[in-house]
């Protein structure tokens, strides 16, 4: 699908997806759910790093000029778009890094909620703050909130919409890192090009078995992470890494 509010860039086996639309605070209506759904889809690097453009909102959120008049089923459907789109971004087979700079509120903190890795500059303001609209979070942030931050954390943020900071989101390790605005497209790239080094089988495995943890029962999980390494093993980055370890080289990873 073509479209021109996902601005892609690629260096390398790192691919960037910027909602490029600052006049709304890169704010998610349908056509901008759909395009960033497409562009997550048929994304093929190793690493995938989702931002907004400009320098005062990752994504204000979901747009509500768009939804105030909605109907249940149009909300329903629209729920379900949200959904296929931050299930696309957690499923997707290599690392995600969300870069958060400025407003990641309501659906931005869910999208922000469904990558690997979250990193803020200084001036982030994350929340999900949809009890104020009178709703509720509804493409995920009501389950991944709470599995980062616990419960009671997630309860406080949602019943009463707050807003955290990006030093605060970093302490309740809703981030994992906090740079200097000007600094965080340099930081990331750095970051992106460190984990696009890393074997791709084996870090998509690591991905897959940690997205179990809250999938099934501790021990069902730990089968499925014995069965995921036992079949590392005769593979090309297995031999190299370990040869590579033991000759005290740098591995050549596929």
């Amino acid at each position: 699908m073509a479209g021109d509010t996902i601005r892609r860039d690629r260096d390398g086996d790192v691919l960037t997806l910027t909602v490029d639309r600052p006049d709304a605070l890169n704010a998610l209506n349908t056509d901008v759910l759909e395009e960033l759904l497409d562009a997550v889809e048929s994304a093929d690097a190793r690493v995938l790093v989702i931002t907004g453009a400009g320098d005062d909102a990752f994504i204000a959120g979901a747009d509500i000029a768009y939804m105030q008049d909605l109907s249940t089923p149009e909300a329903q459907a629209y729920a379900e778009l949200g959904h296929r789109v931050t299930n696309a971004i957690e499923e997707y087979p290599g690392a995600v890094v969300a870069a958060v700079n400025g407003y990641a509120f309501g659906g931005g903190c869910e999208v922000a909620l469904a990558a690997d890795l979250r990193v803020a500059s200084n001036n982030a303001v994350l929340g999900q703050t949809e009890i104020d609209l009178g709703i509720v979070p509804g493409w995920g942030g009501t389950q991944r909130l709470s599995r980062i931050v616990g419960d009671a954390v997630a309860r406080r943020m949602v019943f009463f919409g707050e807003r955290v900071d990006a030093e605060d989101a970093q302490r309740l390790g809703l981030v994992g890192e906090v740079v200097a605005q000007g600094e965080l497209d340099d930081y990331v790239a750095e970051m992106s090009q460190e984990l696009a080094e890393k074997p791709a089988f084996a870090l998509r495995s690591a991905k897959e078995a940690l997205n179990q943890v809250h999938e099934m029962p501790q021990s069902a999980g730990l089968a499925f992470e014995r069965r995921l390494w036992s079949g590392m093993f005769g593979t090309h980055d297995q031999r190299e890494g370990m040869e590579a370890f033991v000759e005290k080289r740098d591995p050549e990873f596929e």
